[in-house]
């Protein structure tokens, strides 16, 4: 019944949602298109669509139906209410529109492509070669973590590629030192979209800066690196702790159990029938390797290309105003055909069953383009409505002595947002335009909030129970979900809560030469606090 109750709770606050978007706007706006800048266009009402999207992604905890309903109320808003003009605005303005352009569809690609590699490396055997080298060479605990720590980094293309990846590959190496598998999620976790969210070449890297237009997307997206305060000091973190030997919360006692006790898993296998046989025996490590390398190389090779490295311009000119999505995508095909011709000559598969890990590598991808696909949608009706234009207007001429406090609240807003749907890809959609709208592109400011809004979105997306990349650690880990989810929440809110006032900082000293270090020496001084409470403790 308490369920029960709940749920009709959450009905009836959906109902009343969907209810009054629909109603409210016209009863005070009127029925006139905004298609020729009347209507609702500039005005208040032209935050609606994000807005009721993330309303409906706190209510439901769903984000596809919620972006899909956001962009719905954009099309009936520029539309006046008609119903063919909203099908047509929805549809053809929208969903064929934002599919149809090249940048949008370049991405696609690369996506794909990265699911099929995915899927070749570890029908190669490449993964499983790697797993039994570590496992010879590895000979510390703490040498583990950091093993697990530096594959999850030097993967850095794509979050679902490491996850896919760093599991099968260190849960040998991990056992055999005595991690409990909750760690090794974390690690994993920990080392998947934090990750990915600094490094410029990647699928995150590309869907950033897919948000921007005039194709200044990946200089921003380069720029707010070292503003990404939550990304960076999850990765001290975990090298911190693993260094200070220190752990805390529920994840202490089960490193505690794992080392004194022998059992990984405190007394909760989800996997105990489980019977992993490895049928690529003949995989050599340079499988797992040499592909990747290779990926790396063609990307940045592609990125500098689409920038006119070739026509005379210098490296760095080259790499800033390289097109994201013409870069990956070329690098990522002459990566995958490569890959197929050594595997075919090294016979670890034959030519047939490299063309079969193509399909499954888009079934891989298929979330992250429908969320994709919905946000780049949800954006261009927000656009149309001239959502712009009256964010900025009232921004800047209201926010006065508040703009410098802007990056911790959008780091605030990221986490909650991802944290309630799961995804982060999808607050990137909904936040990064908005924030474009407040300030311009050479704004110090600027980049400050949406590093932060990255930032607050990866926290979030770390620690929602409900995010894949969340899932598919435990699943990587073989790590019972819910203690996966319970051992990492402190020690993400800990990265969380430094980055806070990391950002409120950075709102004062746009400078990453004074914040970013400042940001580690918080970091470190909270571990060494944590490390001195918990001996004194243990002492008592």
């Amino acid at each position: 019944m308490r369920w029960n109750g709940k749920k009709a709770l959450r009905a009836g606050i959906l109902a009343v949602v969907l209810l009054a978007a629909l109603i409210v706007p016209p009863l005070v706006g009127g029925t006139v298109s905004a298609a020729e800048g009347g209507g609702f266009y500039g005005t208040i009402w032209s935050l609606l669509p994000p807005v009721i999207a993330i309303a409906l992604a706190l209510i439901t905890k769903e984000v596809y139906s919620s972006l899909f309903v956001g962009i719905v109320i954009g099309g009936l808003l520029y539309s006046g209410y008609g119903f063919e003009g909203t099908v047509l605005h929805v549809f053809q303005d929208g969903v064929v529109g934002v599919l149809s352009d090249g940048y949008n569809v370049g991405i696609l690609i690369f996506l794909v492509i990265l699911g099929a590699m995915v899927s070749l490396m570890n029908r190669a055997g490449g993964s499983a070669a790697f797993g039994r080298w570590a496992a010879r060479h590895i000979k510390t605990r703490v040498g583990a973590q950091l093993a697990t720590v530096v594959l999850g980094v030097l993967i850095f293309i794509d979050d679902y590629f490491n996850c896919l990846t760093v599991g099968s590959v260190m849960r040998p190496v991990t056992d055999e030192h005595k991690v409990s598998r909750a760690k090794l999620a974390y690690l994993i976790d920990a080392t998947a979209a934090p990750v990915c969210i600094i490094a410029p070449i990647s699928s995150w890297a590309a869907a950033v800066a897919s948000y921007v237009e005039d194709g200044n997307g990946l200089s921003l997206f380069i720029q707010s690196i070292p503003f990404n305060f939550y990304a960076i000091l999850t990765i001290i973190m975990m090298v911190g702790m693993a260094l200070m030997k220190v752990e805390f919360g529920p994840m202490a006692g089960f490193e505690r159990n794992a080392q004194e006790n022998g059992d990984l898993f405190s007394g909760k296998n989800p996997y105990a029938n489980l019977t992993e046989e490895s049928e690529e025996e003949k995989g050599a490590v340079i499988d797992l390797v040499l592909p990747i390398v290779v990926l790396i190389i063609s990307c940045i090779i592609g990125m500098i290309y689409s920038g006119g490295f070739f026509q005379g311009a210098s490296f760095v000119e080259a790499f800033s105003g390289s097109d994201a999505s013409v870069g990956l995508m070329l690098g990522s095909v002459f990566a995958l055909l490569f890959t197929i011709a050594f595997y075919c000559i090294r016979r670890s598969m034959t030519f047939r069953e490299a063309m079969g890990c193509v399909p499954e590598g888009f079934r891989a991808m298929v979330p992250a383009i429908l969320i994709l696909t919905f946000a780049w949608t949800l954006k261009s009706m927000t656009d149309s409505l001239g959502a712009g234009e009256f964010v900025s207007a009232l921004v800047k001429g209201s926010a006065g002595g508040f703009k410098a406090l802007l990056p911790a609240v959008v780091f605030v807003i990221g986490c909650f947002l991802a944290f309630a749907t799961g995804t982060s890809w999808g607050t990137f959609g909904i936040l990064i335009p908005i924030t474009l709208n407040v300030f311009p592109l050479t704004d110090p400011l600027g980049v400050v909030c949406v590093s932060a809004c990255m930032a607050g979105a990866v926290c979030g997306d770390h620690c929602s129970p409900i995010s894949d990349t969340t899932i598919m650690a435990s699943a990587g880990a073989q790590c019972d979900h819910v203690d996966h989810v319970s051992t990492q929440l402190p020690y993400a809110i800990a990265a969380a809560a430094v980055s806070f006032v990391s950002y409120i900082i950075a709102g004062f000293i746009p400078n990453a030469f004074i914040t970013l270090p400042v940001a580690i020496l918080l970091m470190l001084g909270t571990l060494a606090v944590i490390k001195a409470v918990h001996r004194k403790k243990s002492v008592s």
